[in-house]
C-alpha cells in the first residue's frame, strides 16, 4: 500500500518542540454531526486527495525510530499527538493497531494522546495487556452535542483509561453532562468550529459547561472560539488566527486545583 511520506516533517518536530504529532495513517470516515466540516477532509481537498481513502504513512515507525547515532527520532518526554488526520479506533486500521500499541508500549518514556469519536469500539481494539489502563496514554472522547453525549460518554466514563479528557468540540449546543461528570475525567476542553460555512457556537453554551464541571470538580478549558461565534446575541465571525486568542482573553478556564 502506498505510503503518505510525512516522515521528514515528524521528525523535524521531533527535534525542535515539546511536542509531536504521530498521524501514523491518514484517513477516516464521517460518523457523526461533529464531523460535517472536518478539517482532515478540508485539507485534502485542496491537493485532490480522497479523505474516506484510509492509508499508512511513512510515519508510522517514528516512535521507535533511531538516529545514526542510536538515539531515538522522539527524545524522552515528549507528548505524541497520535493519529490526529484520522481516528486510532477506526475499523479500517485494524491490521496495524497491534503494532500501534507494540510501538506505544516500547515507549514508556513518552506521552501518547489522542481523540476518537469511537470510543464505542475501545474493548475491541485495546491489547491484552492493557489491564486498567497505561501510564503513558491519554485518550479524549468527542461529544459535540447532547446525543452523542448521552451514547458516549457513559461508555468513557466505565472504560479503564488512567488518563480521560472530555472533548466538546466542535461545540453544536447546550450540553447537559451533568450526569456522567465527575472525577474520573482530567479535564473538559470546549471550542467551536473552525472553517467556512460552519456552526454557530454561543459563549453561554462554553459558561454553561465551565459551572457543570466547577459543580463536578473537573477541569475546564476553552481551547477556542471557532469561526461564528455568539455572544450576548450579538453574532461575531472570527478569523482563524484569533479563535484561540480569543478564548484565552475570556478568562474563563478553571482549575479545581488552582494552578
Amino acid at each position: 500500500m502506498e505510503q503518505l511520506n510525512l516522515l521528514g516533517k515528524f521528525e523535524e518536530e521531533a527535534k525542535e518542540a515539546s511536542s509531536v504529532s504521530w498521524n501514523l495513517w491518514h484517513g477516516c470516515h464521517k460518523i457523526s454531526p461533529g464531523c460535517q466540516h472536518c478539517y482532515v477532509y478540508r485539507s485534502d481537498s485542496r491537493y485532490g486527495r480522497d479523505s474516506s481513502k484510509v492509508e499508512k504513512t511513512s510515519a508510522f515507525d517514528l516512535p521507535i525510530r533511531r538516529k545514526r547515532g542510536g538515539g531515538f527520532v522522539v527524545p524522552s518526554g515528549k507528548t505524541v499527538y497520535t493519529c490526529f488526520t484520522s481516528d486510532f479506533f477506526l475499523t479500517d486500521a485494524d491490521e496495524w493497531r497491534t503494532e500501534a500499541w507494540d510501538m506505544i508500549r516500547q515507549r514508556p518514556d513518552l506521552n501518547f494522546f489522542f481523540i476518537t469519536k469511537r470510543i464505542h469500539r475501545f474493548r475491541d481494539c485495546i491489547p491484552d495487556d492493557w489491564g486498567e489502563g497505561w501510564d503513558n496514554v491519554s485518550i479524549g472522547c468527542t461529544v459535540e452535542n447532547q446525543a452523542m453525549a448521552e451514547f458516549r460518554l457513559p461508555i468513557f466514563r466505565d472504560a479503564p483509561i488512567k488518563h480521560k479528557t472530555i472533548i466538546c468540540e466542535p461545540l453544536l449546543e447546550e450540553l447537559d453532562l451533568q450526569p456522567w461528570l465527575g472525577n474520573w475525567a482530567d479535564q473538559l476542553v470546549a471550542g467551536g468550529e473552525s472553517g467556512k460555512n460552519v456552526r454557530p457556537c454561543d459563549f453561554d453554551w462554553f459558561l454553561s459547561l465551565r459551572q457543570q464541571c466547577i459543580d463536578a470538580g473537573v477541569s475546564f478549558r476553552f481551547k477556542q472560539t471557532g469561526a461564528y461565534f455568539v455572544k450576548d446575541g450579538v453574532r461575531y465571525h472570527v478569523p482563524r488566527k484569533f479563535q484561540h486568542q480569543q478564548a484565552k482573553k475570556a478568562n474563563i478556564n478553571y482549575d479545581p486545583e488552582g494552578r
